[in-house]
């Protein structure tokens, strides 16, 4: 008789995990499953571990999405109203920044005409030994 580890575990665990499975893999079996003959779409169904209600569940969401992908409006799709507004904010925060920019500049530039005058007005006072021309 053999060694213990050839028995299978009869243990059952506790939670059945459900597969899922890619849309790939769903297309892919479909497209398969439909070129066979009854035997063949059998032997598939038992070599990946599938049931029938399966393939007839993903008929049904495929030709839902056919039909929803045919109802949809040609063209661009609409935009969406966040997606408008973040563009309008945006652009409105470029701007502000371009005019706090422009504000920056004539500040620095005020305050050193500021001081080119306050420099003039002390060098051209009385006290600099030149006399008005007549």
């Amino acid at each position: 008789m053999g060694s213990n580890s050839e028995v299978p575990d009869p243990e059952v665990p506790a939670k059945a995990r459900s597969r899922s499975y890619s849309a790939a893999y769903k297309a892919r079996i479909l497209e398969e499953y439909e070129s066979l003959d009854k035997a063949g779409k059998g032997a598939l169904l038992r070599r990946e571990g599938l049931y029938s209600s399966l393939i007839t569940t993903w008929r049904q969401q495929r030709d839902r999405g056919a039909r929803q992908a045919l109802a949809r409006r040609a063209g661009r799709p609409p935009a969406d109203t966040r997606d408008k507004e973040l563009a309008r904010l945006r652009r409105e925060n470029e701007r502000l920044a371009a005019d706090l920019a422009k504000a920056q500049t004539v500040i620095e530039v005020q305050g050193k005409l500021s001081a080119l005058l306050g420099q003039l007005a002390t060098s051209s006072g009385p006290d600099s030994g030149s006399e008005p021309r007549p």
